[in-house]
C-alpha cells in the first residue's frame, strides 16, 4: 500500500537543508530503486519552482510500505529529522486513484 510522508519545515529551514539534502535524497534513490516510490518533493515557499533564499516549507513523499507502521518507521529515520529540518510529519495510507 502507498503512504503519504507530509512534512512540516520549521521557520528558515534552507540552511538544515541543504546539509541534510544528499543523505535524505539518497535514501529515496533508494526506494526509487526498489520500485517503491510514486513521488517525492519539496513544497517551495515562493510560487516558483526555484525559490532561492526563501528557500521551502515542507516536502511531500508518496511510497509504497508493508504497513503504516513500516512507513512511520522510514519516516521518522530521515535525514531531515535529525537535522532539525521537519517540524511536524505526519504520515497516512494514500489511495492512488488518478491518473
Amino acid at each position: 500500500m502507498y503512504y503519504a510522508i507530509i512534512s512540516e519545515d520549521v521557520e528558515n529551514s534552507l540552511p538544515l537543508r541543504q546539509t541534510a539534502r544528499p543523505a535524505h535524497t539518497e535514501r529515496l534513490q533508494a526506494l526509487k530503486a526498489e520500485g517503491r516510490l510514486l513521488v517525492a518533493g519539496p513544497h517551495p515557499a515562493l510560487d516558483t519552482p526555484e525559490p532561492g533564499e526563501a528557500g521551502f516549507t515542507g516536502s511531500l513523499v508518496i511510497a509504497e510500505f508493508d504497513s503504516l507502521e513500516a512507513a512511520q518507521a522510514w519516516a521518522d529515520s530521515d535525514p531531515y529529522i535529525e537535522a532539525g529540518v521537519y517540524e511536524k510529519v505526519t504520515v497516512k495510507p494514500f489511495k492512488a486513484v488518478l491518473p
